[in-house]
């Protein structure tokens, strides 16, 4: 499996705070599956990383992970929160792609009103970036108005769940709007968005199985991410899957549509 989403840097936001905390954190990763993963670390007001930053800790966790004799292929990224967009240059968001994609990482904010989000991420597209948005199902504004996150799919974003929000870690409001974007069909990739080894750990399979989407599992977390990691110009098409009331417990069953 491949992991887009995952803070494992050590002492660079709210992920482990030792290197030691990354390497547990890797073995978890590789225990549960994972052989590439994304360090995603936050930029934002509050973790104010950037691309050298994140690159210097990641070329040194990549030679403790060789030295652990850890098979774990790590690749640097970010995720940047939308607030910080503006403030960044051209070069910066370059080097604060998904490995050397063309993708970038949008984290949208955590308020019940998501005002300039569209824009934002419309404007980078016309500067030649692709957007992958992060945990759109914990965000109150998409949760009020699921209409704006079908606009951005329709304009080319794809979407990542977490899988904590498929196993109700985040409650049980998030785990229903998730699932419900999946009966929509807004839903491309899961990753972990792990923190820790314990707490927030990076497992994905298993959430997926467990909330009925096991069929999906090489999609979402090996197809569609190598996909963007490799920078192919479409995803692959999502397979046929019949989607029975999965959030609303009711039966209830639609198809999947092919893109």
């Amino acid at each position: 499996m491949i992991d887009l989403h995952c803070h494992v840097l050590p002492g660079i936001d709210d992920g482990p705070a030792t290197i030691e905390g990354s390497l547990c954190l890797a073995r978890a990763a590789v225990a549960a599956g994972t052989r590439t993963l994304v360090a995603t670390p936050h930029v934002s007001w509050r973790y104010a990383n950037s691309a050298d930053s994140i690159a210097r800790a990641t070329e040194q966790l990549r030679a403790r992970l060789i030295d652990e004799e850890i098979e774990l292929e790590l690749l640097s990224g970010a995720e940047i929160a939308m607030t910080r967009v503006g403030e960044l240059g051209a070069g910066e968001l370059a080097e604060l792609r998904l490995g050397a994609s063309a993708w970038l990482l949008i984290e949208p904010p955590f308020t019940p009103v998501a005002t300039g989000l569209h824009e934002t991420v419309l404007g980078l597209q016309d500067r030649g970036h692709r957007v992958l948005l992060a945990h759109p199902e914990r965000c109150p504004a998409i949760q009020r108005d699921p209409g704006l996150l079908e606009s951005l799919v329709a304009a080319g974003v794809l979407t990542s769940v977490t899988a904590g929000s498929l196993a109700g870690r985040f409650g049980e409001q998030v785990r229903r709007f998730a699932l419900s974007l999946f009966e929509q069909g807004l839903v491309h990739n899961v990753a972990s968005d792990a923190h820790d080894d314990v707490d927030r750990a990076p497992g994905m399979a298993q959430e997926i199985e467990r909330a009925g989407l096991g069929a999906l599992t090489d999609w979402l977390t090996a197809a569609v991410p190598a996909a963007i990691l490799e920078g192919s110009e479409a995803i692959p098409a999502r397979p046929d899957f019949e989607v029975s009331g999965l959030a609303s417990g009711r039966p209830r069953r639609s198809v999947w549509r092919r893109r």
